[in-house]
């Protein structure tokens, strides 16, 4: 098979508030937060109480199916507070920063000289181990499997993703030690939008170059469709730029590092730029970013298609390096459909005027303008989803729980983020990343 893959369909959205490619302040919050509902699959069991001491590394959480999966604390501090939700639902640890941070020490080794065994070990006892998303289904992976393959996408195509050159360029050597940990447990394909790219020349992995500019190419599931689809019984594990990085730095300085550069973007952002910061850190602490005193606003952990809606009371997750902040569009406009003159709205499908200015960036709200309905039937998905299956199908068939019709239509091939454009581009405004996730969700309980 050809290491070059060439895909055509996708859409950019011309959103503006991109980062300027200098880092503005390093943040270290006074308090951080550990969630365990990022982290799909897991369910928490509480290892610590409100008053213990933790260091960087320590042990927060267990899975209660796999006691092995920890998740530890990305700071050392005091559990300040749990945060639990209807029926005791456990929803965050709060832990109160120490000035000094310190860390738990696992020991410095060569990822070179060590075994499959090992390298799971030290992943699982860091903490480090949820950071691996298997598919199908996008859940924590099962230390107990092999995938046929771990997929690591070097490139973001998103809505004004971070710029990965400039996020990582310092990080290199961390993700090629990552990479070669890693690839001790299963073989490492890595894919890069040119040639020239810092990451094309990484060791231990088979390299890609994806000829795509358009989102989704960048999107870890559009690459795996084109390289090694996934059938029926397949497993298949992801990662992502930042968490090889703190792989690579664990196994190299023998301590849990989740420190990254972190994109702060959007229209709403003030003079959008980085951050250097860790996972957990309140949203409030970028207020350097944003001004609540005039429009509401809606804070983004990730990017305007795929992120969560945090609030200004959440925190960054676990797997983004991207806050995007944007105005809550909660205006409605009277006869909007009958006014195609319009040059400061943008149009995927050529309704307003606005596609005469194809270099335009558009200070873009919340709004979807217009209500759901019934689905109408179109080309639209076909144009943006550079994957070989049939959305419209496989959405409906999740609203109606065949799971038959869900495995015919590439239910294991896709999660919500794979489908993210067509949402955006749907004449129907239906939800259908919402619509994705439940026919996941059942086919985790009928099906794993």
């Amino acid at each position: 098979m050809s290491n070059i893959i060439d895909l055509k369909k996708g859409l950019n959205i011309p959103i503006e508030g991109m980062a300027a490619l200098e880092t503005k302040k390093t943040i270290m919050p006074d308090v951080v937060a550990v969630r365990p509902g990022e982290f799909k699959g897991f369910t928490p069991r509480l290892l610590v109480k409100e008053g213990d001491k933790v260091l960087a590394g320590s042990p927060v959480l267990a899975d209660k199916q796999n006691p092995d999966v920890l998740l530890t604390a990305p700071a050392s501090g005091t559990v300040q507070s749990v945060v639990r939700g209807e029926k005791r639902k456990l929803l965050a640890v709060l832990i109160k920063t120490d000035a000094d941070q310190q860390a738990v020490d696992f020991g410095k080794a060569d990822p070179k000289g060590l075994d499959a065994a090992t390298v799971k070990e030290v992943l699982l006892k860091s903490g480090l181990w949820p950071a691996f998303v298997q598919r199908p289904y996008g859940i924590i992976a099962d230390p107990a499997l092999t995938p046929k393959a771990i997929f690591v996408s070097a490139f973001s195509t998103a809505p004004l993703a971070a710029d990965t050159e400039f996020a990582f360029k310092d990080e290199l050597p961390a993700i090629q030690a990552g990479i070669t940990a890693v690839s001790r447990i299963a073989k490492v394909n890595v894919c890069v939008n040119s040639a020239e790219s810092s990451f094309a020349k990484l060791a231990d992995a088979t390299v890609y170059i994806v000829n795509g500019k358009k989102h989704p190419a960048g999107n870890v599931g559009v690459q795996i469709s084109h390289i090694s689809p996934i059938m029926k019984g397949d497993t298949v594990w992801t990662l992502s730029l930042a968490s090889l990085a703190a792989i690579g730095k664990l196994f190299t300085t023998g301590k849990v590092d989740l420190s990254r550069k972190v994109a702060v973007t959007g229209p709403a952002a003030i003079a959008p730029s980085y951050a250097v910061a860790i996972p957990g850190t309140p949203v409030k602490d970028f207020s350097s970013w944003y001004d609540k005193s005039g429009a509401e606003l809606r804070f983004i952990s990730g990017d305007v298609l795929s992120g969560t809606n945090v609030g200004e009371d959440g925190s960054l997750g676990f797997f983004d390096n991207q806050v995007t902040i944007i105005r809550e569009g909660r205006e409605r406009e009277w006869f909007g459909w009958a006014k195609p003159f319009r040059f400061n709205q943008f149009s995927s499908s050529m309704t307003y005027f606005s596609w005469l200015l194809p270099k335009k960036k558009y200070n873009m709200d919340t709004n979807t303008h217009g209500g759901v309905r019934a689905f109408v039937l179109s080309d639209v998905y076909g144009k943006v989803l550079p994957m070989d299956l049939f959305p419209v199908y496989l959405v409906k068939a999740c609203l109606a729980g065949d799971i038959d019709k869900m495995e015919k239509f590439g239910i294991y091939e896709v999660l919500p983020e794979d489908l993210a454009l067509c949402e955006f581009v749907d004449p129907s405004k239906n939800d259908i990343q919402a619509i994705i996730s439940s026919g996941i969700d059942l086919m985790l309980k009928e099906m794993a």
